[in-house]
């Protein structure tokens, strides 16, 4: 199931004595995804993308390309380049260079296709973001990843829904490094108990907890929902009463 994790200072039980934490309405001149004449609602949402929003190629698709097992790609890749590639300190054409450890070509352009290919959002995460969306939280992806964020955007449109703020290859920090969370956090202008962070990658969901984020770690869409309703989050589409 989806394990709710937050600081400790959340970690009483709700009764009619608790309120429900970080569910507020607030105005900010950092909010870049709302306008400044709408007032801010908190919590904001930060999702993880790989394998909570989107699947990820890297355990299957990846290494079918190379007609390798998962075995042989581990043993053989470079143990850095796509860390480096992640983090924008290389592009992709040197990626190509370093990929493997002992330097051998590949077909790049080949490699991008296969993984467009393979991107589609997991079961159910649209309709969630969907509701949220329409009930205005803000909401931003922290993720670790390249550039190549862009394909995934071109094909699947995720800015409907959030903003590509806090891609590691804009930003030079990934998670779990607390950098990249104090990087987030300065940035929107917010408390960290303002934030709701959703991971699949428990060390990730630690990191968040450690500044004092609300930490939602995610393994299916339908338990996610409880989860953000648990906290007071509105996840279903608002009623038309037109």
């Amino acid at each position: 199931m989806v394990s709710l994790i937050r600081p400790v200072s959340f970690l009483l039980p709700l009764s009619k004595h608790t309120r429900r934490p970080c569910v507020a309405m607030a105005t900010s001149s950092s909010d870049s995804h709302l306008s400044q004449s709408q007032q801010r609602r908190l919590p904001v949402l930060l999702f993880d993308v790989m394998d909570t929003i989107v699947r990820d190629p890297f355990y299957h698709h990846i290494p079918a390309f190379f007609q390798m097992s998962m075995k042989e790609l581990l043993e053989t890749k470079h143990p850095n380049a796509w860390v480096e590639f992640e983090e924008g300190r290389i592009d992709e054409n040197e990626l190509a260079k370093k990929f493997f450890k002992d330097g051998r070509s590949f077909d790049l352009e080949g490699l991008k296709e296969c993984m467009v290919r393979a991107y589609s959002y997991v079961e159910g995460i649209e309709e969630v973001l969907h509701g949220l969306k329409q009930n205005n939280y803000e909401i931003h992806a922290f993720t670790n990843y390249p550039v190549w964020y862009k394909l995934i955007e071109e094909k699947l449109n995720l800015s409907n829904f959030l903003s590509w703020s806090f891609c590691s290859c804009a930003i030079g920090k990934r998670k779990p490094s607390p950098d990249s969370y104090k990087e987030v956090v300065n940035h929107l202008g917010v408390e960290p108990s303002n934030c709701v962070f959703i991971d699949d990658r428990m060390v990730n969901i630690e990191a968040a907890i450690n500044i004092g984020m609300i930490g939602l770690h995610f393994q299916n869409a339908e338990l996610l929902k409880k989860d953000l309703s648990s906290l007071g989050i509105e996840v279903s589409l608002p009623l038309d009463v037109s």
